[in-house]
C-alpha cells in the first residue's frame, strides 16, 4: 500500500468526519432553546465560557510563540512551526467543544421539556457530545498528517539544526515530537486552569447552597451557580478534549519515533519495506478507528433510543471498538504482508504481520476493561457506591474513610490490566508493539470522548431545568441523565488515566531511543544511581504537584464562597433581585488563570533543568518514578471522587431508605462529595497531563541534553 495513497485515504476519512461534525453542530444549533428564562441563562453560560477561553488563550499565545521561537532558533528550523500547529489543533478542538456543549445543554433541557422522553433527550446530549469527541480525533490526525505531507513524511539518517545553533537532530522526528508538545502545552493549561475554575465554583456553590443557606443544589439565587455551570464545560469539555487529544497525538508520535529508532538500531540488516510499514501503520490504524467512531456514533444517532441511556451509550462504544479491531486487522495485513520473515525476527515481531494488530487489540481491550472496572467502583448500580451511601448515616468521618478505601481498592485491577497489556504487546511486538497498544486504546477515542462529554451536557441540562423552574417531570429525566453522565464522566477519567499510562510508557521508550547512539541497543540502567535518584525525585514531584493543585482549588473556593455570601442579601434570597453572576464568573476565571502558572511551569522545566545538570539517565529516572507514582494515585483520586459524587446522588434520588435531602446522611454525603470534587476533577485528571508533558518535553530535548549536560 503506497504511502501517498494511504495518506489520501486517511485524509478522506478525516474530511468525512469533519462533514459529520459540521452537520451535528448546525443541527444542534438550529434546535429551539426553550423558555425566555432558559435562553437568558444559557446565554450567560455561553458568554462566560467564551470569556474564560479568551482570558486563558492570551497567556497560551504568549507561551506558545516564545517556545516556538526557541525551538526554531536553537533546535531545528521548522519545528517551531510544527509546535504552533499542535497548539492550534488543540485550541480549535477546545473552542469547538466548548461552543457545541453550551449550545447542547439548554437544547437537551428543552427537548426533555417538550417530549418528556428519555430516549429523545439522550439523542440531543449525545449529538452535542459527538461534536467534541470526533473533533479530538479528527483535528489531531489532521494536524499530524499535515506535518507529514508538508515535509515529505518520515525519514532516517537525516540531520538538521536551528537557525542560530548547530545542534544536529533528525528533523522528521523533531517535527512530530514538537507537534505533540504543542498539543501538550494547551492540555496542561486547560486541565490545570479548567480544574481550578470548575471546582472552585462548584465547591463554593455547594458551601453557600447546601451548608450556609439550605437551598436547592442548582438554585439561581446562589451567585456562584452560573460559574459552576460554566465550569462543567471548562474542565469536562475543553480540559478533557485537550487531555485526550494530547494522549492520542503523543502515542502517534511515539509510534513513529520508535519505528525510526528500531530501523536505525538494526542498521543495514533490514530493508526499507518494514521501515515504511511501521511508520505508516500508526496513521492508518488511527484512520480505521476514526471511521469506526463515525459509524458507531452515527448508528446511535439515527436509531430510535429507549429509556436506558447507559445501554445506548455502551452500544456506540462497542460498535466503534469492534470496527477498529476489524479495520485494523485488514490494515495490518495489507501493510506488513510483504515484509521478509528475517525483518520480523530482527524487530521482535513474534506473530509476523499480525503482531501490530494483536498489540492494538490489547490496547482496545484494555480501554474497554478499564471503563468497566471504573463503572463498577463509581456507579450507583453496584455495591461499592451503595455501601458508601449506606455508611453516610454514620457521619462524615466514616464517609471519607470508606471512600478512601474504595479508591484504594479500585487501583489494583486497572493497573493489572495495563501491566498485562504492556507485557503481551511487548512480547508480541517489542517496543513498537507497546506503542501500538497505546494507540489501539486511543484508536476509538472519538467515541469515548463523545460519551464522556455527554456527562457535563446532561449535568448542565439538569441545572438549567432547576434554575429555570421547569416542570418536575423534566427534572426527573435530566436527573436520570445526570446520574448516567456522572458514571460516563468517571469512566472517561479512568480511560484518560489508562491511556496516559500507555502513552507515557511509549514516550519513555521513545525518549531512550532519542538519545541512544545509532546501532546501540536501547536501555535505561536501573542500577545507575542517577536513574534511582531521578525515580525518587519523580515520585516526590507527583505528591508536590497534587498538593499545589489541591491548595489552589481550596483557596479559590473559600474566596468565592465568602464573596458570593456577601451578595446573598434578603432581596436576593426572597427572589426580588438577582445576584451579580458576572462578578463571580470573572473571579473564577482570574483565580484559575493566576493559579495555573506554577504547576504548568513545573512540568515544563523539570526535564530541562534536570537534563542539563544531571543528564539523560537522571531525566529517564524522573519519568519512570513519576509514572509509577502518578498512575495509581490518579486512579485512586478519580474513582474515590466518582464514588463520593454518586453516593450523594443516590441519597438525593431517594434510594436510601429513611434518608432524603437535608438529612444528616445527606449532609455527610455532601462533605464526601466536596472532598471528592477536587480529587476527581482537579488532581486526578491533571496528573496524567503532568507525566505526559514531562515525557514529551524530555523527548524533544533528548538529543540536546545527551550532548551538553554537565554529567554525561
Amino acid at each position: 500500500m503506497p504511502t501517498m495513497s494511504s495518506w489520501l485515504i486517511v485524509l478522506g476519512v478525516i474530511v468525512l468526519t469533519l462533514v459529520y461534525i459540521a452537520y451535528n453542530y448546525f443541527h444542534i444549533k438550529n434546535l429551539p432553546e426553550g423558555t425566555p428564562e432558559m435562553v437568558e441563562m444559557s446565554s450567560i453560560i455561553r458568554s462566560g465560557a467564551q470569556t474564560f477561553l479568551k482570558t486563558e488563550f492570551r497567556s497560551i499565545v504568549i507561551v506558545v510563540l516564545a517556545v516556538a521561537l526557541v525551538f526554531s532558533l536553537f533546535v531545528e528550523k521548522t519545528c517551531g512551526l510544527t509546535f504552533i500547529m499542535g497548539a492550534m489543533m488543540s485550541s480549535i478542538v477546545c473552542i469547538l467543544g466548548m461552543q457545541s456543549a453550551t449550545y447542547a445543554n439548554v437544547r437537551t433541557a428543552n427537548k426533555a421539556r417538550e417530549s418528556l422522553s428519555i430516549g429523545d433527550t439522550v439523542k440531543v446530549a449525545l449529538c452535542g457530545g459527538s461534536i467534541s469527541g470526533l473533533a479530538v480525533q479528527a483535528f489531531g490526525m489532521l494536524g499530524f498528517l499535515m506535518v507529514l505531507m508538508l515535509f515529505g513524511g518520515v525519514k532516517h539518517d537525516v540531520t538538521s539544526s536551528g537557525f542560530l545553533l548547530n545542534l544536529s537532530c533528525n528533523p522528521y522526528v523533531m517535527r512530530v515530537s514538537t507537534y505533540s508538545l504543542g498539543c501538550s502545552i494547551v492540555a496542561m493549561f486547560n486541565r490545570v486552569a479548567g480544574g481550578n475554575y470548575t471546582k472552585a465554583a462548584d465547591i463554593s456553590s455547594d458551601i453557600l447552597g447546601k451548608l450556609r443557606h439550605d437551598l436547592p443544589e442548582d438554585d439561581s439565587r446562589i451567585p456562584n451557580k452560573i460559574a459552576d455551570f460554566i465550569g462543567d464545560n471548562v474542565n469536562d469539555i475543553a480540559g478533557n478534549c485537550s487531555d485526550l487529544l494530547e494522549s492520542f497525538v503523543a502515542t502517534l508520535s511515539a509510534s513513529v519515533m520508535i519505528a525510526v529508532t528500531l530501523y536505525e538500531t538494526n542498521g543495514e540488516s533490514v530493508g526499507d519495506t518494514i521501515f515504511g510499514s511501521t511508520t505508516l501503520f500508526p496513521i492508518v490504524l488511527a484512520g480505521c478507528g476514526l471511521l469506526g467512531c463515525v459509524l458507531g456514533l452515527g448508528f446511535c444517532n439515527i436509531k430510535k433510543m429507549g429509556d436506558n441511556p447507559s445501554k445506548e451509550l455502551d452500544l456506540s462504544t462497542w460498535i466503534s471498538a469492534g470496527c477498529t479491531v476489524v479495520f485494523g486487522g485488514i490494515a495490518s495485513y495489507l501493510l506488513f504482508r510483504s515484509v521478509p520473515a528475517n525483518d520480523f525476527a530482527l524487530y521482535g515481531f513474534k506473530l509476523g504481520w499480525a503482531s501490530p494488530w494483536v498489540s492494538a487489540i490489547m490496547g482496545i481491550v484494555s480501554g474497554v476493561a478499564i471503563g468497566i472496572i471504573t463503572e463498577y467502583y463509581t456507579s450507583t448500580d453496584y455495591k461499592p457506591t451503595r455501601e458508601l451511601a449506606e455508611i453516610c448515616k454514620e457521619g462524615e468521618a466514616f464517609v471519607v474513610t470508606k471512600g478512601d478505601a474504595i479508591g484504594s481498592r479500585s487501583v489494583l485491577l486497572p493497573v493489572l490490566v495495563i501491566v498485562v497489556a504492556l507485557i503481551v504487546s511487548g512480547v508480541v511486538g517489542s517496543s513498537y508493539g507497546i506503542a501500538i497498544s497505546a494507540l489501539g486504546m486511543l484508536g476509538f477515542v472519538g467515541a469515548t470522548v463523545s460519551i464522556d462529554a455527554f456527562g457535563p451536557i446532561a449535568d448542565n441540562a439538569g441545572g438549567l431545568a432547576e434554575a429555570c423552574h421547569l416542570n418536575a417531570k423534566v427534572r426527573v429525566i435530566t436527573d436520570k441523565l445526570d446520574a448516567v453522565g456522572n458514571t460516563t464522566a468517571a469512566i472517561g477519567k479512568g480511560f484518560a488515566i489508562g491511556s496516559a499510562a500507555f502513552a507515557t510508557v511509549s514516550l519513555i521508550m521513545a525518549y531512550v531511543g532519542n538519545y541512544t547512539a545509532i546501532g546501540m541497543p536501547l536501555s535505561l540502567n536501573f542500577a545507575s544511581f542517577f536513574v534511582v535518584a531521578g525515580g525518587i525525585l519523580g515520585g516526590a514531584l507527583v505528591e508536590y504537584f497534587c498538593a499545589v493543585l489541591t491548595d489552589n482549588t481550596i483557596d479559590s473556593a473559600k474566596k468565592m464562597a465568602d464573596v458570593g455570601d456577601q451578595q446573598m442579601t434578603e432581596e436576593v434570597l426572597a427572589g426580588k433581585a438577582k445576584p451579580d453572576y458576572n462578578m463571580m464568573i470573572k473571579m473564577a476565571a482570574q483565580e484559575a488563570i493566576h493559579k495555573m502558572v506554577l504547576p504548568s511551569v513545573l512540568a515544563l522545566l523539570i526535564p530541562v533543568i534536570g537534563g542539563f545538570i544531571l543528564g539523560v539517565e537522571f531525566v529517564g529516572g524522573i519519568l519512570v518514578g513519576a509514572t509509577i507514582v502518578a498512575i495509581p494515585r490518579a486512579i485512586f483520586m478519580g474513582n474515590s471522587g466518582g464514588a463520593f459524587d454518586n453516593a450523594k446522588k443516590y441519597i438525593e434520588s431517594g434510594q436510601l431508605e429513611g434518608c432524603k435531602k437535608g438529612s444528616p446522611a445527606h449532609r455527610a454525603s455532601v462533605t464526601g462529595d466536596t472532598v471528592g470534587d477536587t480529587r476527581k476533577d482537579v488532581v486526578g485528571v491533571s496528573l496524567d497531563i503532568f507525566i505526559k508533558l514531562m515525557s514529551t518535553v524530555a523527548n524533544t530535548i533528548a538529543p540536546i541534553i545527551s550532548r551538553f549536560s554537565l554529567f554525561r
